[in-house]
């Protein structure tokens, strides 16, 4: 197992900066994911770890070694693509002992291993057809296989369930993490499905224009964002304008424009004091409830979905513009119709004060 280190790593294409001076520990046997909206850098930084684009400045360490300038044959990565990249005129077993057959293996090595390989990822009957003999999700498992056969130090993964319908993504992904843990190798997955990312990751890493927004634990990054950007980007929530009134130990008084609400959610980022943001997500607000903080409201639509109903509704005191907020209900009883009364009530460890 490999430990990376980022240091102040960069990468600049003359004015325009992809990769801003990140530092990063990704731990040992770990399933690090990078993600972020489309040109935020993940994919560069995941080639620079690869070795396929040189850093402007900054440092790649492997376990404590520099590996900067080590070209992308002599770190001994793994690399899954996007587009699976398989030899059409070779059969599976063929593709998948390409990389040992190029490090010049022994012959019965290459067999033993790519027999192991193949048998990693369910495909050990599969080894004499052709890529185009196999489906979707089999042609990736294969591009998985040919990645780990030579026992790489670390597995490289880029957006390589894109690709793939729903149903076979979920499959793979399942997959991806069982072999990972399996295995105990270092993995740093790219993709821009927050979704994927939640479900198997050890570590997330958010990125916003080459920066490190966040990262941390997928829980801790979906029920404690930092900012604004964070807790949008990973998924629905609703954002409350306040002023803080009163701080209270771990606790924060804040007057909003839905009536006065008490956080315990605090973020590093989070403000003490003036003018700040809530970030509440829809499945912590309780329909009907009057516990904790609680909130007049009063239905607009609902969109009912067997075991659950998404109800959108109006808040907000006399003096104050309304605002809407998204719930979600579990096993909703009854579909509440248009303009219906309700109260909400929300836990303040589900209310979180972001940052700027």
């Amino acid at each position: 197992m490999t430990a990376i280190r980022l240091e102040k790593l960069k990468k600049a294409y003359g004015e325009t900066v992809a990769v801003a001076d990140v530092d990063l520990d990704l731990k040992k046997g770990e399933l690090t994911f990078l993600l972020g909206p489309s040109g935020c850098g993940k994919t560069t930084i995941l080639r620079m770890i690869a070795g396929f684009i040189e850093p402007t400045a900054g440092r790649i360490l492997f376990d404590g070694k520099d590996v900067s300038g080590l070209p992308a044959n002599q770190r001994n990565t793994g690399m899954v693509f996007q587009s699976y990249a398989l030899w059409p005129h070779m059969t599976v077993a063929e593709n998948v002992a390409f990389g040992l057959e190029v490090r010049k293996r022994p012959t019965a090595e290459v067999r033993t291993k790519v027999n192991e390989a193949l048998e990693m990822v369910k495909m050990g009957h599969l080894g004499a057809r052709r890529p185009t003999e196999l489906s979707g999700g089999q042609q990736q498992r294969v591009a998985l296989a040919r990645a780990l056969v030579f026992t790489p130090s670390v597995l490289l993964l880029d957006e390589p369930l894109s690709n793939l319908d729903a149903k076979l993504r979920l499959e793979m992904r399942t997959e991806i993490r069982r072999i990972v843990s399996e295995i105990g190798i270092t993995a740093v997955y790219v993709t821009h499905d927050q979704e994927e990312a939640l479900s198997v990751a050890d570590c997330m890493v958010v990125l916003k224009d080459g920066h490190v927004m966040q990262h941390g634990r997928p829980s801790d990054l979906y029920r404690r964002p930092y900012t604004k950007f964070v807790a949008d980007f990973l998924g629905e929530t609703n954002f409350v304008p306040g002023t803080v009134k009163e701080s209270r130990d771990i606790e924060l008084l804040v007057d909003t424009p839905i009536g006065p609400l008490t956080a315990r959610g605090l973020s590093t980022a989070s403000r003490r004091s003036g003018a700040v943001t809530l970030s509440i997500r829809p499945e912590t607000l309780q329909i009907g409830g009057r516990s904790h903080n609680t909130i007049a409201a009063e239905h607009l639509s609902t969109i009912y979905l067997g075991k659950a109903a998404q109800h959108r509704l109006r808040a907000g005191n006399a003096t104050a513009t309304p605002i809407e907020l998204k719930a979600l209900e579990g096993n909703p009883r009854e579909v509440p119709g248009p303009g219906e009364r309700t109260t909400l009530s929300v836990d303040p460890e589900d209310v979180v004060v972001l940052g700027e």
